[in-house]
């Protein structure tokens, strides 16, 4: 097919058909190719024709001296004393090589500030020379330089930089005598990197770099760079900025939810020394205090393990064991706290595996952290999780409060239990929970379980470092994004909660119920999961646990494509129904035993579809079977969920604007006192110039949040600025309808 026929007959559809576009793109690149391949080629060659401007021979190629890139020795030596950290690449040789520093013989001075003068010598004229050699590490590789040594001609007093001169000029120590520097655009860039990559391990970062001059140290690097890293948040605690708080959720928060991740484990092998890490209980709570909890726990309440099954699920996390793994394993992995919004709260190292005690010590620390202010709390367990904890605190009296604590079991694994343990704890039919699901810890176990291919090698301090780096990070990529996430999310259930009443409405129309029916219909529904199966083996027995299993296959096979997006959970679910068609065959099978002729169950498949059973007479038949009313069932709690999740975003989003503005009046009050009145003049006004700057961005940022909250909290006087912020621009506005208007 000719790409030129079609543009020429398609010319207006060129410029909106992207297939097209595509194609026409592709077939471009394909003519160029020949061009940038002798390009690319020519570019290799040491001699290019043109050579330097003084007219010699060019023997150095420097593209960050664009626009005059080759120089000869002369020019080169001139420029480059002054620029040493340029990129220079060697023209000699026959081809083109980066040019070491060891091979020259000029010696070349760190680029710093000098002073003007080091003495009081009115005759006497300063002189910088050589001082001692210094690696220096940039984004281009290591750089072999010499610090340099300014003397007075006069009187020979002499100068040499310290470590405030190389912090002031954008350099970091490797060591307090810094025989190693790093440019903090190295430390930054391997940051970002780790924040998309969290995999990436810092010895493939160093081998990037150290490709130019040598070898670059690793653990010099890793220290570094921590340190860095631990100034950094130490500026941050200036500002009283909270990296593990939700503003969303405080002061009340609505969910917490908590799971193990037991892929960020830790070997044996690589523990160290006792040195704490830089951020000790600063995201993950100190070991000693958490196995001093859980014995106390296990003392008190004379600890016997469980089996941890729901019907034919069998759940790892409700396994309760007391020993501790004697593997080669240290730290076996995290249990995480998070809320509703994915901000993460707090966790703790798992050494037993994920028993009931360690969401117990989360929950009792959020507890003391917002006293009564958490309405669920969400596990994937909690039918086996809340019992353990009313039976913990008959013997704990200082753990009764946690009873306040609502019980949410997450709702896709809520699928994989039994039907009543699904309707009776499942929190798509908790009130007041709105459209919370429960899994917001997967998805932040998804973002850290990148980085166990590289901390479980590291040692105890270095692992607990990174892994409260990357959850700041995500915290701070949440909160930055908090006003448009909260702004979609109520557009978004704005919309569906009009569908779903729609759906309602229909479904009473075919139905041809009223709305008290439908209510009657909620409460047999939930009646009926409050009740307690018999093991008697009687016959009524029998027919309770046959209805609810085929009720329990037929809604999880229709909704085997409507909930579940990837084939592996799919597999799980399809492996969940075969062990449930299973157990009502054996069910059917001990019925038939029992039963009259005339009462038996022929064909179970025939049953199941159309919910006839031989034991309903025709009065019965005429009412609403269970699937039918469990059918309804969702649909009014579908309905609820998104009428209460409607008011919870508005109240979060006043929450959010109320945080907002409290971090607008402490800068402010922090601007103003003389809190670090101790610290040396110099570091004041960096701190003053500081606080402008985050005073600055939290205005744009309350600005850029305000377009977007306006028109839902219109009416809340929450959302009046102060008369002295500046009102939004015309574009600004135009940018946030525009970034908005995907909601609709």
């Amino acid at each position: 097919e000719d790409i030129a026929v079609i543009c020429e007959a398609s010319s207006e559809s060129a410029a909106t058909d992207w297939e097209i576009r595509n194609k026409v793109s592709s077939q471009k690149w394909k003519e160029a190719r020949p061009f940038l391949l002798k390009n690319m080629l020519a570019t290799q060659d040491p001699h290019p024709h043109c050579g330097c401007q003084c007219g010699k021979q060019a023997v150095v190629r420097c593209l960050d001296c664009l626009p005059f890139p080759f120089l000869c020795e002369d020019c080169d030596t001139a420029v480059h004393s002054r620029f040493v950290l340029h990129n220079r690449e060697s023209l000699t040789g026959g081809f083109r090589q980066p040019l070491s520093e060891l091979r020259q013989q000029m010696a070349r001075l760190l680029p710093i500030q000098r002073p003007d003068r080091v003495c009081g010598c009115s005759t006497g004229n300063i002189h910088a020379s050589p001082g001692r050699n210094v690696s220096v590490i940039t984004i281009n590789g290591r750089y072999n330089l010499v610090l340099p040594a300014v003397s007075c001609t006069s009187c020979c007093l002499t100068w040499s930089p310290t470590i405030e001169d190389i912090q002031r000029d954008g350099y970091w120590p490797g060591t307090m005598n810094f025989c190693t520097l790093y440019t903090t655009d190295v430390f930054q860039s391997f940051y970002d990197l780790k924040m998309a990559a969290p995999g990436v391990s810092l010895k493939a970062y160093i081998k990037m770099l150290d490709e130019r001059a040598g070898k670059i140290s690793a653990d010099s690097f890793s220290k570094s760079f921590s340190e860095w890293v631990a100034v950094t948040y130490e500026v941050e605690k200036i500002f009283h900025k909270k990296s593990f708080d939700c503003p969303a959720c405080t002061p009340e928060m609505l969910a917490v939810s908590v799971d193990g991740n037991r892929k960020l484990y830790r070997f044996k092998s690589n523990a160290s020394t006792s040195e704490p890490g830089n951020f000790e209980c600063v995201f993950i709570q100190k070991d000693e205090e958490v196995a001093e909890f859980v014995d106390n726990i296990h003392r008190q309440t004379n600890h016997i393990s469980g089996k941890g099954s729901c019907g034919s699920s069998s759940w790892r996390a409700a396994k309760e064991s007391s020993r501790k793994n004697t593997s080669k394993l240290d730290e076996e992995g995290l249990e995480i706290a998070v809320c509703r919004h994915g901000v993460l709260i707090g966790a703790l190292n798992m050494f037993r595996g994920e028993i009931f005690a360690y969401p117990l010590f989360l929950q009792r620390m959020l507890a003391d952290k917002a006293p009564g202010n958490i309405t669920f709390l969400c596990s994937d367990v909690a039918c086996k999780y809340f019992p353990y904890l009313s039976k913990v605190a008959q013997q704990c009296r200082e753990m009764r409060k946690l009873l306040s604590m609502r019980p949410f079991l997450s709702v896709m694994h809520a699928k994989a239990h039994t039907g009543k343990c699904e309707i009776k704890w499942g929190g798509a039919f908790q009130e007041g929970a709105g459209s919370t699901i429960g899994e917001e810890v997967e998805q932040v176990n998804s973002f850290l379980s990148r980085a166990a291919i590289t901390t479980k090698y590291m040692s105890k301090a270095g692992r607990t470092n990174m892994l409260t780096l990357l959850a700041s990070g995500w915290n701070k990529k949440k909160v930055k994004n908090m006003g448009r996430t909260l702004s979609q999310r109520y557009t978004k259930t704005v919309r569906m909660l009009k569908e779903q009443v729609d759906i309602l409405n229909a479904t009473k129309d075919e139905l041809g119920v009223d709305d008290d029916t439908l209510q009657l219909w909620v409460s047999d529904v939930q009646q009926w999961a409050e009740e307690t199966d018999s093991g008697d083996g009687s016959l009524g027995a029998l027919q309770a646990r046959i209805e609810e299993l085929a009720v329990i296959i037929k809604v999880r096979t229709q909704n085997l494509y409507k909930q579940t997006d990837s084939n592996k959970r799919r597999h799980k679910i399809r492996k969940v129904i075969l062990d449930e068609k299973k157990r009502l065959a054996a069910t059917i099978c001990e019925y038939n035993n029992l039963a009259e002729p005339s009462k038996q169950i022929v064909s179970t498949d025939a049953s199941v579809l159309t919910d006839a059973w031989p034991w309903n007479n025709i009065s019965e038949t005429a009412a609403a079977d269970l699937h039918t009313k469990r059918t309804v069932f969702e649909k009014v709690m579908a309905v609820r969920r998104l009428k209460e999740e409607e008011m919870i975003i508005s109240k979060e989003m006043q929450q959010h604007w109320t945080a907002m503005k409290a971090q607008s009046m402490m800068l402010a009050t922090l601007s103003s006192n003389s809190s670090f009145a101790d610290q040396p003049e110099d570091a004041q006004r960096g701190l003053q110039c500081l606080v402008l700057q985050k005073q600055t961005e939290l205005k744009a940022e309350m600005v850029k949040v305000k377009g977007f909250y306006r028109r839902i909290l219109s009416h809340q006087p929450l959302l009046e600025m102060d008369s002295s912020e500046e009102e939004m621009s015309e574009d600004d506005a135009a940018d946030l309808d525009s970034s908005t208007s995907d909601e609709d």
